[in-house]
């Protein structure tokens, strides 16, 4: 009976400390965007400061939260970023203090995050799409290419942002 107790106290303590050790988020496919996890400096093409940003990881490891601040005084805005198991996708939820939003979907092309909005209309009343493509480079550094379409086919840049660490 003795042993029994042992057994059981052992079996219990083993399957404790292996559900505290799971992690919900720790898969490759979650860990796809953490290349863009840090504290950044972000500059525009002609080298200009364009603001800051701090990517972390939140939630256990489930979510990115992007913190921007832009050069342009009072702009501010803030992601969270997730792989969506169901969908297989990641998604990114934006939401600025001037009261736009933006929700982009996709995942890794090639070496990049490419996530891209559906079509939606704009404060001018035209519809675009939205794609953002985040590219990790040489030294730590990270590109953010974020392009418009009024047909998915012609691409214009609206912003095109070096990421340096700080």
């Amino acid at each position: 009976m003795r042993s029994y107790f042992v057994l059981t106290i052992l079996l219990f303590v083993n399957y404790s400390l292996s559900a505290q050790d799971s992690c919900a988020c720790c898969t490759a496919n979650h860990s796809a965007f953490d290349f863009w996890v840090g504290q950044w400096t972000v500059s525009n093409p002609d080298g200009t400061f364009a603001g800051n940003n701090t990517i972390s990881k939140q939630e256990d490891g489930c979510v990115i939260r992007e913190q921007w601040t832009s050069a342009t005084p009072g702009y501010t805005g803030t992601s969270i970023n997730y792989y969506d198991q169901v969908l297989a996708q990641w998604v990114q939820l934006w939401v600025d203090n001037q009261g736009q939003s933006l929700y982009l979907r996709g995942g890794i092309v090639e070496r990049s995050m490419v996530l891209q909005s559906d079509l939606l209309p704009g404060a001018d009343g035209v519809s675009r799409y939205n794609r953002v493509t985040w590219t990790p480079l040489p030294e730590g550094k990270v590109r953010q290419h974020w392009e418009v379409s009024t047909d998915g086919l012609n691409w214009s840049t609206a912003f095109d942002g070096l990421y340096s660490p700080i």
